[in-house]
């Protein structure tokens, strides 16, 4: 995960209220086809009770929509990717589900 923010080769896709950053890379045995960090800031939500509520919703939405990206990560590369909240408002499921779901398709076909 440090290459996906300190090098400058990896890429953003941004669909409100989220922005996935990510980067292909040589896959190492035993590493799995992607590999996803969940980040919500302590600027949007002081709370630790919503800020793990954000989280909660976008990890189950990206739970139903993984395989998109998963068969698309070329043979013997991986997909390091980072899913980071932007709005500073909560919102309900649905339209969080939404938006992952834009920004899987945006990356998908860009693999």
């Amino acid at each position: 995960m440090e290459r996906l923010f300190n090098k400058g080769n990896s890429q953003s896709v941004s669909v409100y209220p989220l922005r996935m950053v990510y980067i292909i890379k040589e896959r190492q045995e035993g590493e799995e086809p992607v590999e996803v960090l969940v980040s919500v800031s302590k600027r949007h939500f002081k709370r630790a009770v919503k800020r793990n509520r954000v989280k909660r919703q976008i990890r189950e939405a990206y739970r139903h929509r993984k395989y998109l990206l998963v068969s698309r990560v070329p043979e013997g590369k991986m997909l390091a990717a980072a899913f980071i909240w932007q709005a500073d408002d909560l919102l309900d499921s649905r339209r969080v589900d939404s938006s992952l779901g834009k920004l899987i398709e945006k990356v998908a076909e860009r693999l």
